[in-house]
Order: C-alpha cells, then sequence, then structure tokens
C-alpha cells in the first residue's frame, strides 16, 4: 500500500513528465515548418487568391508553380526541389486532355500526358510525393463517364476466341471499366496515394463565382483544415450543388491499379528507351482486345523514337524484336482489319507502319481496302469523310484511282464521290459540291464535311451555289447550306450581293439570321453598306427573342 508521501512524489513526477511533453509539443509546434501550396493558375486566379487571402501566412507558404513564357516549367519545379503540400489547378478542362485557358493573351495550357510523366517519374521526395489534397477547378475533373468503351470489334474478337456471348459482354465490360480512362481515373493514377482529390462530376463554376463561394468556406472552416488530408464537409456543402465531389487518388490495393504500371512503364523518365520498348512489346502480346483499349498510350510512346534513338544498338535491338514477332503481328493486324470505326482502323495501321509491321505501300493498301470494303457493305458515311480528308492532304496520290479499281465506288452516291474528292478525284469534287443543294439533309451532311477540309476556291462554284440556295423549297434546306457557306469567309461581291438580296425576300427568320452570319463574317467593303443598312431594316422578320444577330451586323454596317 502506498504511503501519502510516495503517492505525493508520483503525482509530482507524472506532472513534471506531462508539463515536458507538452513543453516539447509546443517547441515542435514552434519549429513546425508552413504548409506548402502549390498553384497552377492556367486560366482564373481567383480560386488561388482567395486561398492566399484566407490562410494564415506563418502556417502556409505559396508557390505558383506556372511561369509565364517557360514551356517546361512543371518539370522547373521538380528540378528546384518544391514539394507541395497542397495543389490548386485552375484552368478550363472540358474535354479532358488539358488544362488551357480561354484568355486571348495568354497561352498557357497543362496536358494530361505532361502530369502522368511527372507522376510516374517522381522520386520519394518529388514535387507531389508529399500531397495531402488536390483541388481541381475546371469543368468535368472527376467525371466518371469512361473516355474508351470496348466496342462491337472488341465482342467479337472474344467470341471468335471461344468465350460465348455473355460472357464476351461481361469481359468487354470489364474491359471497359479497366481501361476506360475517365477524367476521374486519369487524375487519380495523376495523384496516387493522395488522400484527397476535389474536382467536379460535371460543370464547375466560373472563378468570378468560385472565389465568393471560397470565401463562405472560410468563414466557417475549421483553421488548419487544408492540407490536412481529410476531405471537407463545409467546402463539400458549399460546392455541392455546383457538382464538387472529393475521391482519394489511386492505392496499390486497387483493382485497377495494374494500368497505371502500363501507363508508367512507358512515360518514367527513368527507364530507357530500350526498356520501355520492352514494356511496349510485351502490351502487344497481351489479347488483342487489350491491346485495342491500350491504343492511346502505345501510339503516343511509338511515335516519340525518332530517327536517332532507333540508330542506338540497345533501341535497335528492342525494335528488331518487336518486328520478328510475326504471331503478334499478324494477329494485331486480324485485328485492326476488323475494326467498326475507321479512323481505329487507320491508327492501328499507322502504329504498325511505326513498328516496322507494315511498310509505307502496304499501310497505303490497308487503307484502300478498308474503304473498298465500307464502300462495298455500305458503312461509308460522313466519320470515313472527314477521315480520309483529314488524314490524306495529297491529291496527286494514286490512291482514288485505286479505289475506283477496286470495282465497289459508286460515285453517284454522295459519300463516295465525296471521298474521291478527298483523293483529289476532280468528278468526285463536282459532285460533292452539287449535293450541297439537295434536298437530302444526309447528302447536305457529307457536303459539308467535305467542304470543311477542301473549302470553295472557285468563284464561278461559289456563285453556282449561292444562286442555288434561292431555287431551294425549303427553308431548312437553305440554313444548311448558308451555315456552310458561312464557313468560307466571302469576299466575292456578286455572291454576296444575291445573299442581300435573298435576305429581303426570305420567309424565315432562320434564313435571314443565317444570311446575316454570312455577311458580318465577310468583306463587305465592295458593298453599298448604307443601303444594305436600309434594305436589312426594312426587310428584317421580328425577331421573338429581342436583339440578335441581324441587329448586330447592321450596327457594323452602320459604324463603317
Amino acid at each position: 500500500m502506498l504511503r501519502p508521501t510516495d503517492l505525493l512524489r508520483f503525482h509530482r513526477r507524472a506532472s513534471a513528465a506531462v508539463l515536458a511533453i507538452l513543453g516539447a509539443t509546443c517547441a515542435l509546434d514552434a519549429l513546425a515548418l508552413p504548409k506548402t501550396v502549390c498553384t497552377i493558375t492556367i486560366n482564373s486566379a481567383d480560386e488561388k487568391d482567395t486561398f492566399e487571402r484566407n490562410l494564415p501566412r506563418g502556417d502556409y507558404t505559396f508557390v505558383e508553380l506556372v511561369q509565364r513564357g517557360q514551356p517546361d516549367w512543371l518539370e522547373s519545379a521538380r528540378r528546384r526541389g518544391v514539394n507541395c503540400d497542397a495543389l490548386i489547378i485552375s484552368g478550363h478542362f472540358d474535354d479532358g486532355t488539358e488544362f488551357y485557358t480561354d484568355r486571348h493573351d495568354d497561352r498557357e495550357f497543362l496536358t494530361v500526358h505532361e502530369m502522368q510523366r511527372a507522376s510516374c517519374s517522381a522520386s520519394g521526395d518529388g514535387l507531389f510525393s508529399r500531397l495531402k489534397e488536390v483541388y481541381l477547378f475546371g469543368c468535368n475533373t472527376l467525371k466518371s463517364e469512361p473516355r474508351h468503351i470496348a466496342g462491337g470489334d472488341i465482342l467479337r474478337s472474344l467470341v471468335r476466341s471461344g468465350s460465348s456471348q455473355p460472357d464476351a459482354e461481361r469481359a468487354a465490360a470489364l474491359l471497359s471499366e479497366r481501361y476506360g480512362q475517365s477524367n476521374r481515373d486519369r487524375l487519380r493514377h495523376v495523384f496516387k496515394d493522395v488522400p484527397v482529390l476535389y474536382g467536379f462530376s460535371s460543370k464547375a463554376p466560373l472563378g468570378r463565382t468560385a472565389g465568393p463561394m471560397l470565401e463562405r468556406y472560410f468563414q466557417s472552416a475549421p483553421a488548419g483544415e487544408v492540407a490536412s488530408g481529410r476531405a471537407s464537409p463545409t467546402l463539400l456543402r458549399i460546392f455541392g450543388p455546383s457538382s464538387m465531389i472529393a475521391v482519394p487518388g489511386l492505392t496499390d490495393p486497387d483493382p485497377h491499379a495494374g494500368f497505371r504500371g502500363d501507363l508508367c512503364s512507358l512515360n518514367d523518365d527513368r527507364r530507357s528507351d530500350a526498356q520501355k520498348l520492352g514494356a511496349l512489346h510485351a502490351m502487344l502480346k497481351r489479347d488483342a482486345t487489350e491491346v485495342r483499349m491500350l491504343l492511346d498510350l502505345l501510339e503516343r510512346y511509338a511515335s516519340s523514337i525518332g530517327p536517332m534513338q532507333q540508330h542506338v544498338p540497345e533501341v535497335a535491338a528492342a525494335l528488331g524484336a518487336i518486328q520478328r514477332d510475326r504471331s503478334t503481328r499478324d494477329r494485331y493486324l486480324a485485328f485492326a482489319r476488323d475494326a467498326d470505326d475507321a479512323a481505329v482502323h487507320s491508327r492501328m495501321m499507322a502504329l504498325a507502319r511505326t513498328l516496322g509491321w507494315l511498310s509505307p505501300e502496304q499501310e497505303q493498301g490497308e487503307f484502300v481496302r478498308m474503304l473498298a470494303d465500307r464502300m462495298a457493305t455500305g458503312k461509308l458515311g460522313k466519320n470515313e469523310v472527314d477521315l480520309v480528308c483529314a488524314t490524306q492532304p495529297n491529291p496527286e496520290s494514286d490512291l482514288a484511282r485505286q479505289l475506283l479499281a477496286s470495282g465497289h465506288a459508286q460515285p453517284a452516291k454522295v459519300a463516295h464521290s465525296a471521298v474521291l474528292a478527298c483523293l483529289g478525284n476532280a468528278q468526285g469534287h463536282e459532285r460533292t459540291v452539287r449535293a450541297l443543294l439537295s434536298s437530302d439533309t444526309e447528302h447536305v451532311v457529307i457536303a459539308q464535311a467535305y467542304l470543311r477540309h477542301r473549302p470553295l476556291a472557285d468563284v464561278g462554284e461559289l456563285r453556282a451555289v449561292t444562286s442555288g440556295i434561292a431555287r431551294m423549297t425549303t427553308a431548312s434546306a437553305q440554313v444548311r447550306v448558308l451555315e456552310t457557306l458561312a464557313r468560307q469567309r466571302l469576299a466575292d461581291p456578286q455572291s454576296l450581293q444575291e445573299l442581300a438580296g435573298l435576305f429581303a425576300l426570305a420567309r424565315s427568320l432562320e434564313v435571314q439570321r443565317a444570311i446575316a452570319g454570312i455577311l458580318i463574317r465577310a468583306d463587305t467593303k465592295m458593298l453599298a453598306r448604307a443601303d444594305l443598312a436600309h434594305s436589312l431594316r426594312r426587310h428584317r422578320l421580328k425577331s421573338p427573342d429581342g436583339s440578335d444577330l441581324i441587329d448586330m451586323l447592321i450596327r457594323v454596317l452602320q459604324s463603317t
């Protein structure tokens, strides 16, 4: 049993120990370094400025990573040894490939690919290695819809390999989930092991709106919450109606973490090109359905190997091993030929040429064969016209003749004529331009696709089109043709005068607006602007929506 004197000594010692611990804790707090908040300000500075105004300077320091005019600012920050506890990225992110600005006086941007390289190449003490949270102020930053979905060609390949239809459908769904690369998944891969990523599943508020919302957050947020690594209920409550959510970065136990391994095997700057080509070869040996889902990753790296690198002995040996792998080549080409999407077929064949599996002549032969097959099966349309015009800029090539020689081209069909026109066939061009005045919507759409790539250059053709619009019987058809002409930036006085005359005769407000859309973009110096403005005011149909493009055109004409 303790005597009173022993009990007193015990309490004194315990109190001294507690005071020592408290003193040490206070000393550590006094010596603790402030947390580093890194900012990547691509578009609006509203979010960054609000954080900086509200966080105590002694507890937080701010580092802007963007260095205007310096293209490698992210790598520069890494070399300088910057370590971020929190990261704020502000920029538009609509299509999920890059953060960008809408300011005309600025061209800064940050691609997802560059972020992937920085993440995959990071060491344990790298730029993002101690991140606790990331704020992604941009539309769709955490959108969950997959960018890539396993399509019919993948289903057919799985069935051919022995899977039942239900099993093939389940396997295709798993491939879409594993390799779909939604915006959310891609940014979770970039910010691996980061406890909290804030972002938006759909539309995000603009900076001028997000700034005041952040001010409301800081009015009630607990001290020290930023860079704590814990999701803030207050922030999510304020921004939740604007689609803000919080998710963790990818972790090793994630069921789809293997894809990050594939990604980093080709994006880690610490690996040699020979090692990366070995990884690429291993991926190509997988089932063709997986190779198809990895196409973005494979073609990006393969296209980065330049002529100088190819002469390095280790790289040449790795490329040679791929070129000699005939079984992998044949399986790959068989899948590419069965692709539903002509653009995927074309991309896969281009990769095959890059890898040495096809010569340039063989690649062109595959391209012609694909077009001929689609002509024969009735699968040629606007998408193929876009593809051919975009990828075959040389009108002197022999591809049009080869396609006609296949026996499957039917020039009477507008889509066939447009493809031939893209390849430099003069008769195909004439038929496609005439189709612009067709009453068939599908024909007009195909002609529009062609003219986006091959604008009208002949004044005679231009005048024939403008004259033909007046003879069209439906307003909707007239609007479609006028919208096509609006992209041509007309400068021919006779055509412009004809359109001005059509404005006075039009009985459709949409037709008048379409004509105004052409005139406001055109060079009207050759026209009597005062007379044109008077004619527009006199003949314009009343707009139920108030002031519109016609009023804007009238003001422009009057001001000049």
